[in-house]
Parts: C-alpha cells; sequence; structure tokens
C-alpha cells in the first residue's frame, strides 16, 4: 500500500509537470523584470509577453494582449470585434509607443478566434494567430496561464500592465505596471450588483483611485508571479470609472478557459501552471513544487518515495 502510495504522489508531481511543458521551459521567465513598485513606466524587458495591438490604417495603438507561445496571443474580443483581421498588426517587444524599440518585431495576423459565447462577460476572450512564429528572446516570451483549477485569494499579489489612459487622461508613450492584488468575489460582486461569475476575477485596490486600467487597456494581462515563473490569471475587460474608489477591474479568469485555447493551439501548447501548485502529503505537510527549479523537483521525487517506507 505505502509503495503504491509513494508512486501515485510521484505520478502526481510528474503529471502536473508534464501538464505544463508545452512552454514550460520559456513561459512566465521574465530574466529583465526587476521591478517592485507599480504604476509607473515599466523597462525593456520587463513583461516579455506583451503585445501591443495596433490597426494598419492608421497605426494607431488600440489594445493590449499577451503572447503565449511562439504564433498564438490571447486577448479581449471587444478588441478585435469591430477591426477586419486584415488591418491588425502585432508588435513584440515593444516598450514605448513612439520611441525605438530595438527589441521589437512585428507580425500581420491570419486567424481570428473569438470565443463563441463572448457576449457574456466572462467569456470575452479571443485568440490571434500570426502571420509567423516568433523566435523567443530575453524580450519576447510567453506568458504562463493559470492551469484549471487554480485559486487566487483574495490578496493574492498580481500586477496588470498596458498603454491605457493613465492619470493625466492621456495615452502614456511607455508601457505601465502596476500592482493589482486580486479582490475577492463576494467583495467584487456586491460592488457590482451581482454580476460576478466564476469566469470572472476581479483585481485592484478598493479603496483607492487612479491605480488601474482604463481605456486603451482592454485585453492586458494580469499576472501573478509564482517562485520565478509569472502566471496570467486574467484578461481586462473593464472597470467603473477606469479605477474609481470601491470598483476593482474585471478580468475573465483564464484558468476557466483551459479547454478552449489548448484545443485552438495544439500545434505548440501554451503552458498552463497551476496556482498554488502545491502537494500535499499523508502528514498534512506540502510542498511547493514551483519554489524548486524543474531539475529539483524531479530530484525530490526518490525521496518522497523513501518517506512511505
Amino acid at each position: 500500500m505505502k509503495f503504491n502510495t509513494a508512486f501515485c504522489v510521484a505520478g502526481v508531481i510528474l503529471l502536473n509537470i508534464a501538464g505544463c511543458l508545452g512552454q514550460l521551459d520559456v513561459c512566465g521567465k521574465a530574466r529583465l523584470n526587476t521591478k517592485i513598485l507599480g504604476g509607473e513606466n515599466a523597462t525593456a524587458g520587463s513583461w516579455p509577453w506583451q503585445a501591443s495591438i495596433h490597426n494598419l490604417l492608421d497605426g494607431g495603438y488600440f489594445c493590449s494582449g499577451t503572447l503565449i507561445n511562439k504564433e498564438w496571443v490571447l486577448t479581449s474580443v471587444g478588441c478585435v470585434l469591430h477591426i477586419r483581421m486584415s488591418n491588425i498588426m502585432i508588435h513584440l517587444g515593444r516598450l514605448t509607443q513612439n520611441g525605438s524599440n530595438p527589441h521589437e518585431t512585428s507580425r500581420t495576423v491570419i486567424k481570428v478566434i473569438k470565443h463563441p459565447k463572448y457576449n457574456s462577460l466572462g467569456n470575452d476572450l479571443a485568440l490571434l494567430q500570426l502571420s509567423s512564429s516568433v523566435n523567443f528572446t530575453d524580450y519576447i516570451k510567453p506568458v504562463c496561464l493559470a492551469a484549471a483549477g487554480s485559486i487566487f485569494v483574495a490578496g493574492t499579489d498580481s500586477w496588470v500592465t498596458g498603454w491605457g489612459v493613465n492619470e493625466e487622461i492621456k495615452f502614456p508613450d511607455i508601457l505601465q505596471e502596476v500592482e493589482a492584488p486580486i479582490v475577492g468575489s463576494i467583495e467584487c460582486n456586491d460592488a457590482y450588483g451581482g454580476i460576478i461569475t466564476n469566469n470572472l476575477i476581479c483585481a485592484g485596490f478598493l479603496n483607492e483611485g487612479e491605480k488601474a486600467p482604463c481605456v486603451g487597456d482592454a485585453g492586458s494581462p494580469l499576472v501573478t508571479r509564482q517562485g520565478s515563473v509569472w502566471i496570467q490569471s486574467g484578461i481586462f475587460i473593464g472597470s467603473h470609472y477606469c479605477g474609481e474608489p470601491g470598483y476593482p477591474a474585471l478580468y475573465v479568469r483564464v484558468s476557466e478557459h483551459q479547454d478552449w485555447i489548448s484545443n485552438y493551439t495544439s500545434s505548440s501548447k501554451p503552458g498552463f501552471v497551476p496556482y498554488p501548485l502545491i502537494l500535499s502529503l499523508t502528514d498534512g505537510g506540502s510542498i511547493n513544487l514551483l519554489s524548486f527549479p524543474l531539475a529539483l523537483a524531479f530530484s525530490i521525487i526518490p525521496l518522497i518515495i523513501l518517506r512511505f517506507f
């Protein structure tokens, strides 16, 4: 019995790791991210999955998105609902909208996949297929996505990034980053009059204004760091008067859409990572696997097996 239990425990570790291997070797790794405080300019390479979505007709920025593998960008349906696919241009590795971006690469879009139930707030997400694959660098990398069953409790440290309207009511040149802790569903539901479903996640500062995504930030990623890996929990879809106190920002909950996303990205699956990735042991102890490098996670498996004998 102990022998079987030990191998079941080891199997859980391997399955959790294998389930994320689509992009696990590269996803969510922001080597140049040294920021601690938010509400200010980002630096080059801080958020290497950030996508800047533009209209080719005038070259103007209108939305954000997230690189999730070498050929797909995740965003909000609202960003692409009223624009022809042939007019969409995506810039990756971009920091400033008007200055030089030496680490940038750009792609047009050859396919737009809208969620079939996008009329519902919690399903407002779309996939954009790039015209050709991108090469990963320190400045261009995919984010890891929250796997099905992930739980982000109230107060979880999170960040949102974008080029949307700032406190000066203008579009900033440089990518902005702001801290946005998770807000509990009950509090959020009370604020928004009962519209919050399991497909939505809320984040922001309930008692502070002007520290939230705004107009132009649709599709922006909400991310949380787990160990050395950044995981996208949400896609920004709106807020009440851009961060008015008492109203957190609303995001589509990524973990609720793992199957849908995987269905269209099967040729190069994104890295889905459970949050928090905790292995519970029989004696009530626990191990957070993402506190360890991948090699170390494998090395602890024999130790776990031994403890059952």
